[in-house]
């Protein structure tokens, strides 16, 4: 009877500290979260919780994949995880926020002939759309 015991005491504890490991977790990347969405917003001036919701309205993700964002499965652009990391956006220009925004608003001008077709997107839209884009690590 007594192992019994300490075989259930050794099962809650257990159950206790996966318990508390995964709360830890959850608040960590809510922290994490925040604090990208936060430094995207502040480096671009746009929302990135507006801009992603302005992606999904343009059809952005028709062409282009991003996780965790329903409809963005597409397969004729890059994929867009990892942009704000890269050093170089539509094959020639510094990745900085204004450079991406004008390639959102008009990508015809900065390369003719690129598949990225001109959605008539406007300042302000593009500006969310590029803070949005900046939280994607």
């Amino acid at each position: 009877m007594r192992s019994l015991s300490a075989k259930a005491s050794f099962a809650i504890m257990t159950a206790v500290l996966v318990v508390a490991g995964l709360v830890g977790i959850t608040w960590d990347y809510a922290r994490t979260r925040s604090q990208v969405r936060a430094h995207a917003a502040a480096i671009t001036g746009g929302d990135p919780s507006r801009g992603e919701a302005l992606f999904i309205e343009y059809g952005c993700g028709s062409c282009h994949a991003v996780q965790n964002v329903r409809t963005a499965t597409g397969n004729v652009g890059p994929p867009l995880d990892g942009i704000a990391t890269r050093v170089i956006l539509a094959g020639h220009l510094a990745n900085n926020p204004p450079n991406m925004e004008h390639w959102i608003r008009d990508p015809q001008q900065i390369s003719p002939g690129t598949a990225m077709p001109d959605l008539n997107v406007s300042q302000s839209d593009a500006r969310d759309i590029t803070a949005f884009l900046y939280t994607r690590h």
